[in-house]
This record gives C-alpha cells, sequence and structure tokens, in this order.
C-alpha cells in the first residue's frame, strides 16, 4: 500500500482555503454592502420624509415661513 502524500506547497494553499469564508457567502456580503449603499443614497436624495423635518442639532433662524418676520407663539389656543 502506497501512502499518498500531497506535494509540498499544497498545504499552504489547503490551510488558506480553510480561513477564508465561502465564495458564496463572500459574494452575499458584497451583495447586501452594496444593497445598503444604494438604498442610503436614495434615502438621502429623496430628503426628508415630511415637511419641516430637520437634523436635530440645526438652528431655526425665527423665522416661520409667513413672510413677515416674526414667530407665532406654539400652541393649538384661539387668538385673543
Amino acid at each position: 500500500m502506497d501512502d499518498f502524500r500531497p506535494p509540498t506547497g499544497a498545504g499552504a494553499g489547503a490551510a488558506l482555503r480553510k480561513l477564508l469564508p465561502p465564495p458564496a457567502l463572500c459574494g452575499f456580503l458584497l451583495l447586501l454592502a452594496l444593497l445598503f449603499t444604494v438604498s442610503y443614497a436614495v434615502g438621502a436624495g429623496a430628503g426628508p420624509v415630511a415637511p419641516g423635518m430637520h437634523d436635530p442639532g440645526t438652528v431655526s433662524d425665527g423665522d416661520d415661513g409667513d413672510g413677515d418676520g416674526t414667530t407665532h407663539g406654539g400652541g393649538g389656543g384661539h387668538g385673543g
């Protein structure tokens, strides 16, 4: 019975293949990252979901957008 011995250098390639994840997993993760990147870009391009939304860190200039330069107190009460 002859013993089978792999050629020298083949052990390094086999060890490297054991350490790397399967190619299908690498492809799936790459596709997932690409999908998230594209969806983020589309969402950033679409802008805010509702009118008047802004980043929490932004500061208003005091104008409520009605053109007279005044701000009106909040609340749902009637003027009087």
